[in-house]
């Protein structure tokens, strides 16, 4: 077994605009390096399918991470499905100044573009799946019928046979309106003094095409809390791409965001996403995508639509005239959301409904992107996404909630219940009969806790 230095290789680099980036020869020196890592500390062995794929084939060599095949190694790559939870458990990344400067989800997406790459393209499903605003465009068409095609058995088992998306995968329905046309037409009420917050809405693809309450939610409690909305022109945020492997595509759909966005960013916008993963991609990925001066500035305004509320709150300026109550929430914390590092806001905003109660569940859906619509990892998902499901059940809530809408939906198939974004609550609570519960307690008045902060 031949000798593995833990430091970089001088084929390290997270960077696509980087030559070395692309380079088969430099990327298996720093696959290995990372590998090596991995095995001897073993940290993230219960967090997804990806190290257990590692340890397991390794152990059977000896720990010998030299001896992995290229399938073995490239088995680990396929595995892993960004939710970037190791980022966060690592002590050897570059956010904390490690010398290792070890990146595992990174090094992974590198993998995975190289070898889009080395193809020529991605195959046809990471294609249809990597461009949710082009699947969204024809769904909404006739939603009716793409919806009944999504639910028919026939249809399934031809989707699986043709582009090997699982027959028993639940797919989102497709909305009868676009959230775009719903707001062309309604418009927003803007507030008649000073604005507590200017917000430009990233409403994302998915609330566009598929589920549109949450994005009218997020109107309805931006205009309770005096804010001056723009709902601006947008494609997906890109990231669907990416977990595809496919860069150049990728970079595109960050370009024209960022073209659309950036003059109301410098007209001193914030730019809230209702999608963690959103704004995840947004806040870290553009700088790197691109490596421009206009995607770092873009960045440096993207905000999750709590966080920009919670904000709100400690300014007190954040609207507490609650008139009804969820009581008992379960809510699931998504992973995209924790490696943000801006604290469960979410949480700390719901907290403020009077005669509330919430149980936190910190684990992955393993639902992330379209991973666990393949065919081939669809089981592992359910497997592996068990933990979220049981705590769910288990908190036996009214209201089960979490910010990722694919959470969302992946819950929903294990549980038969569909969780509702934490903006639909705060947004329902503002309403007398947004809740079966009116509030008993005067609306405003601080509660118990309220004031807990992350």
């Amino acid at each position: 077994m031949g000798r593995i230095e833990s430091t970089p290789t001088e084929g390290l680099s997270y960077d696509p605009n980087d030559p070395r980036y692309w380079n088969r020869a430099e990327l298996q020196k720093e696959i290995v390096r990372v590998y090596d890592i991995c095995l001897g500390c073993r940290l993230c062995f219960n967090l997804c399918p990806s190290f257990p794929a590692l340890f397991e084939a390794a152990d059977t060599k000896d720990g010998d991470v030299l001896a992995l095949t290229r399938q073995e190694q490239q088995r680990v790559v396929d595995l892993c499905y960004g939710c970037k939870l190791c980022e966060v458990k690592c002590p050897y990344t570059p956010a904390l100044g490690h010398e290792f400067q070890l990146d595992f989800p990174q090094l992974m997406l590198r993998a995975r573009a190289v070898k889009v790459r080395e193809q020529g393209g991605p195959a046809m499903r990471e294609k249809l799946l990597g461009n949710p605003d082009r699947l969204g465009k024809i769904g909404t068409l006739t939603p009716k019928l793409a919806n009944w095609a999504n639910r028919t058995s026939f249809h399934r088992v031809l989707l699986e046979k043709m582009l090997g998306i699982h027959r028993d995968k639940r797919l989102p329905d497709f909305a009868g309106e676009t959230f775009e046309k719903w707001i062309g037409k309604r418009g927003v009420h803007q507030p008649l003094g000073e604005a507590a917050a200017k917000v430009a809405l990233f409403y994302t693809c998915f609330v566009n095409y598929n589920n549109t309450a949450p994005g009218k939610a997020a109107i309805e409690v931006l205009e309770k809390n005096s804010c001056a909305i723009a709902c601006p022109k947008q494609n997906c945020c890109g990231m669907p791409a990416l977990d595809g492997g496919d860069i150049e595509f990728a970079k595109k759909e960050a370009a024209a965001n960022i073209e659309s966005l950036l003059p109301l960013v410098r007209d001193g916008y914030k730019v809230a996403a209702i999608n963690p993963t959103c704004s995840l991609t947004m806040r870290l990925e553009y700088p790197r995508l691109l490596g421009t001066e206009q995607a770092r500035e873009l960045s440096g305004a993207v905000v999750d639509t709590h966080e920009l509320l919670f904000e709100l709150k400690r300014g007190d300026k954040f609207n507490r005239d609650f008139r009804s109550t969820p009581g008992a929430i379960a809510y699931h914390i998504p992973c995209h959301l924790k490696t943000q590092s801006i604290g469960f806001r979410s949480r700390d905003l719901m907290r403020l409904i009077p005669e509330t109660t919430i149980t936190s569940v910190e684990a992955c859906c393993s639902h992330d992107g379209t991973w666990a619509m393949k065919k081939e990892f669809f089981a592992l998902s359910m497997k592996w996404g068990g933990k979220v499901f049981a705590g769910m059940r288990d908190a036996e809530a009214q209201i089960m909630s979490t910010d990722c809408p694919l959470a969302a939906v992946q819950i929903e198939q294990a549980t038969g219940t569909h969780p509702i974004h934490p903006i639909e609550v705060l947004a329902r609570a503002y309403r007398v009969d947004g809740f079966p519960k009116a509030l008993t307690s005067l609306p405003g008045k601080p509660q118990p806790g309220e004031g807990i902060e992350s």
